[in-house]
């Protein structure tokens, strides 16, 4: 049995008065591609937040590669091997396409890995090699969630935190995302998915966890939970 990498021990998270998160519990094994699904507002993106500890948990633990990282710095959170893919992408629009990936490597000094890591990131995304010079603010939508993907594949994660990453891009593009997410996985990255169209996280993961209003609700196999008929009726329109 593949070896948990990630353990999320009863999460609670406050915005002042509002309790965001009430106690959550979950964990990802090696190799894995888990998807939280929920509608907006149910504490999704606060999970991954809580996670890469960019807002402070008011209680619970985050247990990663065996190690307790609840109280860890976002930076040191990234040089263990978690790395968080933002809502709206987040690149350096005034750097180039080349700059936005060395960026991702900035806490490496291994030069010949470092090169051999672009490479396969031109691999996974040949339109980056294209654009190569060009301002990321000038990319589209779908190439510059591309380049939030390779820059933080340029980190070596371990565990890739994808929040929303199809947010905004044509249906076409949609499945050129997933298609390269599954690349990344097979590739042995582990993979925590946040993401509005259900039916393709189901499609694509391994597990699911289904969040409403801040609590996990029900989790199983993607398969089984693509199949039940409340997940269906909620999330999957109830026609597929």
């Amino acid at each position: 049995m593949a070896k948990t990498l990630l353990q999320v021990e009863n999460l609670v998270i406050h915005y002042g008065a509002i309790q965001a998160l009430r106690g959550i519990s979950f964990e990802v094994a090696e190799g894995e591609i888990i998807t939280l699904i929920g509608s907006n507002g149910a504490g999704k993106t606060t999970t991954l937040h809580a996670v890469s500890h960019i807002i402070k948990k008011t209680s619970g633990r985050v247990l990663f590669d065996g190690n307790d990282i609840s109280s860890l710095s976002p930076d040191k959170i990234v040089g263990a091997g978690l790395v968080q893919v933002p809502e709206g992408r987040r690149v350096f629009a005034n750097m180039t396409v080349k700059e936005n990936l060395e960026m991702g490597a900035y806490i490496r000094r291994d030069r010949a890995a470092i090169k051999k890591d672009m490479e396969m990131v031109f691999v996974l995304f040949p339109r980056l090699k294209e654009r190569l010079r060009q301002l990321a603010g000038t990319l589209s939508g779908g190439e510059q969630q591309m380049l939030a993907m390779g820059r933080a594949l340029m980190t070596q994660p371990k565990l890739l935190l994808l929040d929303e990453p199809s947010m905004g891009l044509a249906p076409i593009l949609v499945d050129e995302i997933f298609a390269i997410i599954r690349r990344i996985n097979l590739t042995g990255t582990t993979i925590l998915l946040v993401e509005q169209n259900a039916f393709k996280a189901l499609s694509l993961a391994t597990r699911g966890y289904i969040l409403e209003t801040g609590k996990i609700v029900k989790g199983g196999a993607a398969g089984d939970l693509k199949k039940d008929d409340a997940v269906k009726a909620a999330y999957l329109g109830g026609t597929h």
